[in-house]
């Protein structure tokens, strides 16, 4: 490797720590301070910060790989995904934000949950602890997974000496970096780090598209397109519909449900300043969104044209933007490019350390463990846990097989099925009952677990996969109100 991708690579370790280092003696005196840093975000950390955490390694390297092989009708996940997460700062942002506080002040989702429904506070807070650390352990995993690609590609064999492959050191390394500023720095650390990401993934996603066009081999525009004309019009590559029924689209549009119940990005409408700046930070986050979205799939398709132009043969497609960032860049801008797809990665891994960690401090420590421990000993058990989740998601990681697409796909299946249609309900309808909130969280996650078990998410009655978010919603929301109807007894929530 070049001496330049290290020193790119070193500068971006070394900020990565430094801000874990300064958050830690700002903001980790107490629970409050370690979780949600005061709920004292400004309107552009929490935007960029909800967003870097929410697209990871899937936004540089699954999408654009999925893309890349199957083309353009796979950026229908894209579209899905920009259309929930307006919904999702619309409906939920500023609600969760008013009554997380107002209920208790609840520092986690499961608390919260616990307060709006004060009769069924026991067993919501265990069962979507439970859910929260299962699912991000897979989740987290996947992060991993990418890392482990990007120093499988970037090192080839340089590190053989440890005795370890490329991809072992790459997932084990990403894990440690983002478990020292993580677990030193707490959330302050992990939304300015965020934010850092975010700058760099976006700039990365314009720079790439464009040098793909117009730097040495792209050929410009007009000769890319000429290229993509004939492989579309042999495989239907730049059609948006092309072999697509209903089902498959409806899979992929879907992605969108996902939104309402990720723990890891709607903790961050729980810490912007106030109500007030919730619409400046939603303004702020999807036009980040859209820019980082339309980056990526540019890269995709005139990779997909560069590719082809340049007898490239590209054995693993979610590989591409790895690929593409060693051929065409200078070793420090290739350095930079890493640094953005590692930025895409700890940024995610990050937010869902510290949840996993702090449902585990929260709902399961301090509630049937330790209920009068103090603020310092909660905060110590909240840095042990971050590396207890981390470790287990190595393991995980452990095969480098493993498609960073298809972990984040049922991850995010699992906690939009599970806490989508509750944490909707239980911001909107008032009369929505414990009872019923405790059915919906158990039906869409066992129903999302069962139909990945069953291969339906493969094929599903010979009509082809369905996505399990879909009857997973489906049957919880259903869940939820028939529960709700009956048990409106006035006892099982608290009114709004």
């Amino acid at each position: 490797m070049d001496i330049g991708v290290w020193i790119s690579l070193a500068f971006y370790f070394v900020l990565m720590l430094g801000i874990g280092f300064y958050a830690m003696r700002k903001s980790t005196s107490s629970s409050e301070e370690y979780l949600l840093a005061g709920r004292r975000l400004n309107p552009a950390v929490a935007a960029l910060s909800a967003g870097a955490s929410d697209m990871s390694g899937w936004l540089l390297l699954g999408l654009p790989g999925a893309i890349f092989i199957a083309g353009l009708h796979e950026a229908w996940i894209g579209v899905g995904l920009w259309c929930g997460a307006l919904l999702n700062w619309i409906v939920v942002a500023p609600r969760l934000r008013e009554q997380t506080e107002r209920y208790d002040n609840a520092l986690t989702i499961p608390a919260f949950l616990s307060s709006r429904f004060p009769t069924r506070a026991i067993s919501l807070r265990t069962v979507s602890a439970l859910v929260v650390v299962v699912f991000f352990a897979v989740y987290t995993a996947s992060g991993l997974v990418a890392g482990g690609k990007l120093f499988d590609m970037a090192f080839s064999g340089l590190l053989s000496f440890t005795g370890l492959s490329d991809y072992h050191i790459g997932v084990w390394l990403t894990l440690i970096i983002v478990l020292a500023y993580t677990s030193v720095g707490g959330f302050l650390a992990v939304s300015m780090t965020d934010f850092v990401q975010g700058c760099i993934m976006m700039l990365a996603l314009v720079i790439m598209p464009l040098v793909v066009l117009y730097g040495e081999g792209g050929g410009g525009l007009s000769q890319a397109s000429e290229t993509l004309s004939q492989i579309s019009d042999r495989e239907g590559y730049l059609s948006w519909t092309h072999g697509l029924g209903f089902i498959a689209w409806l899979s992929a549009v879907a992605w969108g449900l996902g939104y309402f119940g990720q723990p890891h990005i709607i903790v961050r409408f729980m810490a912007v300043r106030s109500v007030a700046e919730v619409p400046a930070a939603r303004n702020i986050g999807m036009s980040w969104m859209f820019v980082s979205l339309a980056g990526a799939i540019g890269m995709a398709i005139f990779g997909r044209a560069y590719a082809i132009r340049n007898g490239l043969d590209i054995g693993d497609p979610e590989t591409i933007f790895i690929v593409l960032a060693n051929l065409l860049f200078h070793p420090l801008i290739t350095g930079f490019l890493y640094a953005a797809l590692l930025a895409a990665v700890m940024s995610t891994i990050s937010s869902q350390l510290l949840v996993a960690s702090s449902s585990l401090t929260e709902d399961m420590y301090r509630l049937f463990l330790r209920k009068d421990a103090t603020e310092k000993e909660t905060v110590t058990v909240n840095r042990i846990c971050v590396v207890l989740v981390g470790l287990v998601a190595a393991v995980i990681a452990r095969d480098p097989d493993s498609q960073v697409l298809g972990l984040v796909s049922h991850a995010w299946a699992g906690f939009g099925a599970a806490f989508g249609p509750m944490i909707l309900l239980s911001l909107t309808w008032r009369k929505m009952s414990g009872s019923g909130a405790v059915g919906g969280l158990i039906i869409g996650a066992v129903t999302v677990i069962v139909w990945i078990a069953a291969g339906w998410h493969e094929d599903f009655l010979g009509l082809g996969g369905v996505y399990e978010i879909i009857p997973g919603f489906i049957l919880s929301l259903a869940a939820i109100v028939i529960v709700s109807r009956l048990t409106q007894n006035g006892h099982e929530y608290r009114a709004a």
